[in-house]
């Protein structure tokens, strides 16, 4: 029987990972550019970190999370997602104490739901944290990054939704109020409403039931019972996004799935994905740390699906680069194949980031040319009797029906590189 992957975990071909390299070295060169760096991060945790972090009453948590105990006992989960882990890594390490990090990570996150486009078993995530920064300034900052980001891979079929969740105090004191008008209406709720009434009733307002959108809208607003202080750190907010010229809209409704969460909350959607909308979704969660054993210490961040923002790369007219050689060495008769390897050596060495395919199995002229030509390669390189008798190489343009000339051994690194555009 022919094997089979996991279901809902995918395997990424060579033409497709051409497009994930260059959207992983375009959002990695940008973060870094803001002042983040890099941290990496355990696949498995502790079960008991996102049990703590993100909340037992989730769907995550009762649902999706891939959970086993080892040998020794002991509860350990697939990280479903990664802030919980940027925590736990800068508690375990004292990253945290006076201290302030600008971070970002990437790699593979894991939850058991019903696989389909842009929601996978096994998906791929880059996230980006600010740890120890409490003011609206960073908030601003991640926004505008990601707007950034954006604008230099031409997309522009996105939508940015923000709103404030307050304090612990502020959102108790909403809770209350959101509890007594649901309770008022629970004969009207979905069962997996009528289970979170209790327990996490903020993530009713997140409900993708359509049945529950006029209950939903009818909800009192988080934005009327926001304290002082996080109203004013709202407007601050209103006001960089402002000046920058990001354009955003306020939804009420937007509580995020995780439990963290408090003050600034985005979403960046788009409408060319069907209904997987969310692209990149962040916001603050200022008590997480203290929640996980550390000092308090204020921190945001946003978390981006790197399938999602493939199919939105194309769907926006975005191309794959290029994987095909720029040129491949076709090599014939006695002593070609060991002079081949020195010239894709010395090409290599003297012209930064060149690809150069050098042919094996042997073959005759004609079955290599074929060869060369099926590599979409730019140019053939030829090495038969006469050029090695010679000190020379053949140089044949395979895209552009220009003749083939013929370039002396020593020539060809500053030949090529100019024809190329690249440096040597």
């Amino acid at each position: 029987m022919k094997p089979k992957a996991v279901k809902g975990m995918n395997d990424i071909l060579p033409d497709v990972s051409a497009t994930w390299q260059y959207l992983e070295y375009v959002v990695r060169d940008i973060a870094q550019s803001y002042g983040y760096a890099e941290i990496r991060l355990p696949l498995l945790e502790q079960t008991e970190l996102f049990k703590r972090s993100i909340g037992e009453v989730t769907d995550i948590v009762e649902k999706e999370m891939y959970t086993f105990d080892d040998r020794g006992g002991e509860s350990l989960t697939l990280r479903p997602e990664a802030t919980a882990g940027m925590v736990r890594a800068g508690i375990t390490n004292g990253l945290l104490h006076n201290q302030r990090h600008k971070l970002w990570t990437a790699g593979p996150m894991f939850r058991r739901e019903k696989p389909q486009r842009g929601r996978y078993r096994q998906f791929h995530q880059f996230d980006v944290e600010a740890l120890g920064f409490a003011g609206p300034d960073v908030d601003a900052e991640l926004i505008i990054m990601s707007a950034r980001l954006w604008q230099r891979l031409g997309i522009d079929r996105l939508a940015l939704e923000i709103n404030s969740l307050g304090t612990p105090d502020a959102r108790a004191t909403y809770r209350d109020a959101l509890v007594e008008y649901l309770s008022s209406v629970k004969s009207q709720l979905d069962q997996d409403s009528i289970r979170r009434l209790e327990q996490n009733p903020l993530r009713i307002l997140d409900s993708k039931n359509p049945e529950m959108r006029g209950i939903v809208e009818a909800a009192p607003v988080m934005l009327d019972f926001l304290d002082v202080e996080s109203a004013e750190h709202f407007a601050e907010l209103k006001a960089l996004l402002d000046s920058a010229r990001i354009d955003y809209s306020i939804n009420p409704r937007l509580v995020r799935g995780l439990d963290y969460y408090n003050r600034t909350v985005f979403e960046w959607t788009t409408d060319a994905l069907g209904s997987q909308g969310a692209v990149c979704s962040g916001g603050r969660y200022d008590g997480l740390v203290e929640k996980l054993g550390g000092r308090a210490t204020p921190a945001v961040g946003w978390a981006m699906g790197m399938e999602r923002l493939v199919d939105l790369y194309e769907a926006c007219g975005g191309k794959s680069p290029s994987i095909s050689a720029d040129a491949y060495i076709v090599a014939v008769g006695d002593g070609a194949l060991e002079q081949a390897f020195a010239v894709a050596e010395a090409l290599r060495d003297g012209i930064h980031g060149i690809r150069i395919e050098v042919n094996l199995g042997g073959g005759s002229f004609k079955s290599q040319m074929k060869r060369a030509d099926k590599s979409e390669a730019e140019y053939a390189l030829i090495l038969g009797e006469q050029e090695l008798a010679e000190k020379r190489v053949g140089l044949k343009p395979l895209r552009s029906g220009d003749d083939q000339t013929s370039i002396a051994q020593d020539e060809l690194v500053e030949t090529l590189a100019k024809m190329l555009g690249r440096s040597e």
